[in-house]
C-alpha cells in the first residue's frame, strides 16, 4: 500500500515539475525576447544617436542600480545585446530557435558560429539535447557542424555522444532574473525527471519544421 501511494504520490510530484518546466521555458523566452528589445534599442541609438561606449557604460550603471541582483546588464552584456539583435533581426526562423536557449548559449553560438547556416545547426542541437554551455562549447571546439556537414548522412549522428541534460533554469542568466541562489532544492528533482525523458541524441533535428 505504502509502494503504491509513493508512485501515485511522485506522479503528483512529475505534473509539478513538468509545469514548473513549461514556466521557465516561458521565463526564458521571455528574458531573451527582453535582451532582443533592449539590443534592438541600443542598436538604433548608436546608429542614429551616435551612442558608444561612454554612453552605454552609462546606461549599464544606470539599470545596475534599478537591479542591483541582476548581473545580465553589465555594459559587456549590453553589447551582446546588440550584437545578437543584428545578428538575428533579418532571420526569423533563427531569431525564434534562439528564443528556446539560455543566454549563455546564444552568446556562444552568435559569437562563434560563421554563417547563418553553422548557427541554425547549433541553434537546434542545443535545444533538443539541452546542452550545458560547457558541453556546447565542446561540441563547437571539436567542429561538430563541420564533421556532420562532411559526413553528410545521418546515419553518423548515432555515434556522437549526447551532451549534458540540462535546463534553461541552471544558467546564470535566469537564476539572476528569477532571483534564485545556485544551490535552490528543486535541482535533483528536475534531474530525475529529465533523465527519463525519452530524448534520443540528434532526434529530429534535420526533420520538421523549425523549432
Amino acid at each position: 500500500m505504502i509502494i503504491e501511494l509513493s508512485t501515485n504520490f511522485n506522479d503528483v510530484i512529475s505534473l509539478i515539475e513538468q509545469a514548473k518546466n513549461r514556466v521557465n521555458a516561458y521565463v526564458n523566452r521571455e528574458l531573451i525576447g527582453l535582451y532582443i528589445g533592449i539590443g534592438e534599442y541600443v542598436s538604433k541609438k548608436v546608429h542614429a544617436d551616435g551612442w558608444g561606449k561612454n554612453t552605454v557604460k552609462m546606461l549599464s550603471d544606470y539599470l545596475t542600480e534599478k537591479y542591483p541582483d541582476v548581473k545580465g546588464f553589465s555594459a559587456q552584456n549590453i553589447w551582446r545585446m546588440k550584437q545578437f539583435y543584428e545578428i538575428y533581426e533579418a532571420d526569423e526562423k533563427l531569431s525564434t530557435l534562439s528564443r528556446e536557449l539560455s543566454w549563455s548559449n546564444n552568446c556562444i553560438i552568435f559569437s562563434r558560429a560563421k554563417t547563418a547556416e553553422e548557427r541554425e545547426f547549433y541553434l537546434k542541437i542545443a535545444g533538443k539535447e539541452r546542452y550545458s554551455a560547457r558541453e556546447l562549447e565542446r561540441q563547437l571546439d571539436s567542429s561538430l557542424f563541420e564533421r556532420v556537414a562532411i559526413s553528410d548522412t545521418k546515419k553518423s549522428l548515432g555515434l556522437i555522444p549526447a551532451g549534458e541534460t540540462l535546463t534553461f533554469i541552471r544558467d546564470n542568466y535566469m537564476l539572476e532574473f528569477l532571483s534564485l541562489q545556485e544551490g535552490f532544492k528543486e535541482k535533483d528533482l528536475r534531474k530525475q525527471i529529465v533523465s527519463n525523458q525519452d530524448r534520443g541524441p540528434f532526434r529530429d533535428i534535420f526533420q520538421g519544421p523549425a523549432i
